[in-house]
């Protein structure tokens, strides 16, 4: 076949397929390439017809060829990239847009493909390079911004993901793509009320997408409208009924409303719909921990990592499913791993810095822990200064700060002193990041001069309110425990920085200027243990109202029975073995007396066999499970004396036994809190019960299960003495917490760093 013949058949196939007609397309160049198999072009429309036609391996071989036999063809190469592109060799593929580059480097469309297969490859960074790349060749080359937006996302600029997203939807403004990726990038900014309005948008171009309802299900989410979400979400997976993503969100809805039911149901759905779904497993066994079905809940959160091994998030939840079945060392020993896995995560090292706080016995262990934290994370936000009045006798402003302003042992403490401020002298506000707002939390509201809801701010957004507020006196009442704010601290949004009430320990923190105590909790000498400097209250650390009087004090039960029930109901994290082996040694010298505990059933066999191997018997054992609260007062009806944990003692629970005419015997620690018995016991004249020593306290316990009389006369009497002691002044308590303020206040005024004491 002539030059010319096959030319001109070269140019009828060449027609044929650009009109669309392939399978002529592809018999004409065949022909071609049967007459001359070293025809390049021939090879490379034929393979591109291939491409066009859904046969990609097909299309592989023949653009290869043309390649080999044209290498400085850029077209050639860019063509084999796409091939390579559709049978997702990705790798493949980025290195022939690279050949092709070689040859024609002002190739918008090969930077632009290149791109993409960095990007598919997860390599952002390299995709990003490639894209601005091709919009600088072509400033609206729409698939380029678009995609770049995209890369910037993925690689945590969102600022500039959200102004190229909204170009390329600018640029295509019927597109759906852009509408919902810049939907998603507007909803990872935070900026949710725009994003709800674009993403609607990409509804009504798309009614049958899935993605566009599950993400304005995530605007509405931190919208806080949780309803308008859940709906969303039910909409994307009545588009897509095995849609994980959206079953898995669907159940944080349910979690946060309170629906644990539905929320379980979303969860187990999700991991139907994919078995190996580590975010679904993680949330479903934080879920079975918070309604107590704590077995359960390690063996999801244990099959989670069956798949996920490396997922920070599952060692923490599992570390602290751990602490609470009061297997302390399996929990540290989890926390400590999520820490290595996820060191940029605060609150995961904060679980740490918490946990360490049951197990030590040394104060200096979890102050060292908690200033590593502070190095890690608080300590690089700058100083400020701030522009309060100084004015040293003006009212101040006080900010308390928590996640706990609800059904919760908090408010125990919060409400009588924030129903006791004189608001002549002190404007209150309280910043809260209640999850489900109760009647608790409504009471509370009611005591405060102004209330902020402040879940969905960040700790930066929320440093702002602060500062606009005018805070003069900032109160964290929760530390390193769950849902607390310290990064808002670290960016230190009022002049003067108090930790408060969570526990009294340290948090670690340069930026918290001040911690409450009391002098029981911190005797001389102790002020080194702690970042902050101790300011020691007039008389306790608590002040405490049990906010009901039912059930009432009953008579003492070992008067029926005939033998003594020693009894505690603190959370099992504190049954450390120093506790369980104490105990053996009360038991012992006690022996017909029983031992009542709280525990939930999962759990219960194991603890058996620790106490059994401290001697005790299972036959004297009894549990009750977590109840609420009346029916947990209740059960000390059935406790004569209670037996305090070491060397983390109970304080909330201390304080409902005294409530309860339970006197608890406690063993004094080298930490402060392992002397909140200590504290506690010493307002109200009963410091026989408070040992310094094992042997001190059992021979506290057995001199009171041998004086049935006294202990009678103490269950009769323990809850006046309770009500009239300073451990329930509120009034009391509230003067002299606020002459703290003032002097702290005033301390600030002049500049100077003096010791402070009520």
């Amino acid at each position: 076949m002539s030059t010319s013949t096959l030319d001109q058949l070269l140019g009828t196939a060449t027609e044929r397929h650009r009109a669309g007609h392939l399978a002529e397309a592809r018999r004409l160049y065949q022909e071609v390439l049967s007459a001359m198999p070293t025809h390049a072009v021939a090879a490379f429309r034929g393979g591109l017809v291939e491409l066009q036609d859904g046969h990609p391996e097909a299309a592989l071989v023949l653009i290869a060829r043309a390649a080999a036999l044209a290498p400085e063809e850029p077209r050639h190469h860019f063509g084999l990239g796409q091939t390579l592109q559709a049978l997702n060799r990705h790798a493949e593929a980025a290195a022939a847009y690279r050949r092709a580059l070689q040859a024609d480097p002002s190739s918008a469309d090969a930077h632009f493909a290149l791109g993409v297969a960095l990007q598919s490859q997860g390599d952002h960074a390299g995709a990003i390079v490639a894209y601005r790349s091709a919009v600088a060749l072509q400033p609206d080359h729409v698939g380029a911004i678009g995609n770049l937006g995209v890369a910037l996302q993925e690689s945590a600029q969102i600022d500039e993901a959200v102004k190229l997203l909204r170009t390329a939807a600018q640029l295509q403004p019927a597109t759906m793509p852009h509408a919902l990726n810049l939907g998603i990038a507007l909803c990872r900014q935070r900026n949710f009320a725009e994003a709800e309005s674009v993403l609607r948008g990409a509804i009504l171009l798309r009614p049958d997408s899935p993605e566009a309802p599950f993400n304005l299900g995530n605007a509405l989410h931190g919208l806080g409208r949780l309803r308008e979400a859940a709906e969303q979400y039910g909409r994307a997976i009545a588009l897509r009924p095995s849609y994980p993503d959206a079953l898995n969100n669907l159940g944080n809805i349910h979690k946060e409303l309170g629906e644990f039911a539905s929320a379980e149901a979303a969860y187990g759905a999700a991991i139907e719909a994919r078995p190996d779904y580590v975010a679904a497993l993680n949330n479903l066994g934080c879920l079975l921990r918070t309604v107590g079905r704590t077995a359960d809940a390690e063996l999801t959160l244990r099959r989670g990592l069956q798949v996920g091994p490396a997922n920070s998030a599952l060692h923490d939840n599992l570390g602290s499913v751990l602490k609470d079945l009061g297997r302390l060392d399996e929990a540290i020993a989890c926390f400590r791993k999520a820490v290595e896995l996820d060191p940029s995560n605060p609150a995961t090292h904060g679980n740490l810095a918490y946990a360490l706080c049951f197990q030590s016995l040394h104060p200096d262990t979890p102050r060292e822990e908690c200033l590593r934290w502070n190095e890690r994370f608080a300590a690089k936000f700058p100083a400020r200064s701030h522009a309060n009045d100084p004015s040293p006798s003006r009212r101040l402003r006080i900010g308390y700060v928590s996640p706990d302003f609800r059904d919760h042992c908090q408010s125990l403490f919060t409400i009588p002193l924030l129903s006791r401020h004189d608001h002549a002298e002190f404007e209150i506000f309280c910043y809260s990041s209640v999850e489900r707002p109760d009647d608790l939390t409504r009471r509370i509201q009611g005591l405060a001069d102004h209330w902020r809801e402040v879940r969905p701010l960040d700790d930066e957004a929320l440093a702002s309110v602060v500062r606009d507020d005018g805070i003069d006196i900032l109160v964290d009442l929760t530390m390193h425990m769950a849902g607390g704010r310290p990064l808002l601290f670290a960016r230190r949004p009022a002049p003067v920085q108090i930790a408060w009430l969570a526990y009294p320990g340290t948090t670690g923190m340069r930026a918290i200027d001040y911690r409450l105590t009391d002098a029981r909790l911190d005797p001389p000498g102790f002020d080194s243990h702690y970042s902050e400097r101790s300011i020691r209250l007039p008389d306790s650390f608590w002040c405490y109202d049990p906010l009901t009087d039912q059930p009432q004090v009953n008579a003492l039960p070992a008067l029926e029975r005939g033998y003594v029930t020693f009894g505690c109901l603190n959370n099992p994290c504190k049954l450390t073995d120093a506790t369980l082996q104490l105990w053996g040694e009360v038991m012992r010298a006690v022996p017909h007396s029983r031992l009542l505990l709280l525990a939930p059933e999962g759990p219960r066999a194991r603890l058996l066999q620790r106490l059994g191997a401290q001697g005790i018997d299972a036959g004297r054992v009894g549990f009750v499970p977590y109840r609420k609260r009346a029916e947990y007062l209740r059960s000390y009806h059935d406790i004569d004396i209670g037996l305090d944990t070491f060397p983390y003692n109970g304080h909330t629970t201390s304080l409902d036994s005294l409530w309860m005419g339970v006197p608890t015997v406690t063993r004094v620690g080298e930490t402060c809190v392992g002397r909140g018995g200590l504290s506690q016991l010493f307002q109200l004249e009963l410091l026989e019960l408070a040992a310094e020593s094992d042997l001190g306290v059992v021979a506290a316990a057995t001199a009171l299960a041998g004086n049935l009389p006294r202990l009678a006369d103490l269950r009769r009497n323990l809850r006046s003495r309770l009500e009239k002691s300073p451990l329930m002044d509120a009034a009391r308590f509230a003067r002299g917490i606020e002459t703290v303020y003032r002097g702290l206040w005033k301390t600030h005024c002049q500049g100077r760093h003096t010791v402070v004491s009520a």
